[in-house]
């Protein structure tokens, strides 16, 4: 380690207080978690929680209000709206929705896919059937999310951008969200799905939290895609071996706060 930056041990201890002070119950009514947070059935918390995760990017105001309007057209059923849809009767409730690039087709070219798989399983179990021991998130994202794409003849293709794949190089900061809301336990992240270990997980890597994370030394590639998001991963490993994923509310939690990381204070000697 370069001698002008922090060691692990000094890392870790100018982090974890931070990540202490964000992951709180406190933290879930600003988030876009907090839309699966408002269901009590695990199904419903699963399926919505995949729409709350692909839909989380642009103004975090107008992004909260377009989940609720979502959840409002699904009936705050959103398991059951995706399982009985059908075209004639259903796609009224869609009918223009719209946040950003993804519109009414896309949630209903999602929500018939996701009927599709939940017919034979769980959408962990699709993701287990993915996994492989030695990159068991890259390939557990990568299956999901290409039988999302491909598991309805004739879906649209523009479903495609909005399911990201490591195989295209993304950071699929989305997906990585989602599972740490689905994998890690509370008081913020919900703990439903265990077929994966928290060592496992990868942390979410957007511009804020990539900025955040060279910062300090966490991250030292430029490109903020999958290699930078396994970099960044690999690095936190080295500070919580079995829960990395926790430092996102240190880099994401600054980010949102309006607060900035700062090297200078990890060296103080």
């Amino acid at each position: 380690m370069k001698p002008d930056q922090p060691s692990i041990a000094q890392l870790k201890a100018y982090l974890d207080p931070i990540v202490d002070r964000f992951e709180c119950i406190d933290f879930i009514k600003d988030d876009p978690i907090s839309i699966p947070h408002g269901f009590e059935d695990p199904e419903d918390q699963s399926i919505i929680g995949l729409f709350a995760a692909l839909l989380a990017w642009g103004r975090r105001d107008i992004m909260m209000a377009k989940l609720a309007q979502l959840c409002e057209r699904m009936d705050y059923k959103p398991a059951q709206f995706v399982r009985s849809y059908t075209i004639s009767s259903h796609r009224p409730q869609l009918d223009g929705f719209v946040h950003r690039t993804f519109n009414a087709a896309d949630a209903e070219g999602l929500t018939l896919s996701l009927q599709s798989l939940l017919a034979q399983s769980s959408l962990e179990e699709v993701f287990r059937r993915g996994m492989k021991p030695d990159a068991p998130v890259e390939s557990g994202i990568q299956y999901l999310a290409e039988q999302l794409i491909d598991h309805v003849p004739g879906q649209p293709k523009r479903i495609q951008k909005h399911l990201a794949r490591p195989s295209s190089g993304s950071a699929c900061k989305r997906w990585n969200m989602y599972l740490r809301w689905m994998v890690r336990p509370g008081p913020v992240d919900m703990g439903r799905w265990k077929s994966l270990s928290t060592r496992d997980l990868l942390l979410p890597l957007d511009l804020h939290s990539a900025r955040q994370a060279r910062q300090i030394g966490l991250l030292a590639r430029t490109s903020n895609d999958w290699k930078a998001t396994v970099e960044l991963t690999n690095a936190c490993r080295k500070l919580n071996p079995e829960d990395p994923a926790r430092y996102d509310f240190a880099l994401f939690g600054t980010g949102a706060a309006g607060e900035h990381l700062d090297a200078s204070r990890i060296l103080i000697p």
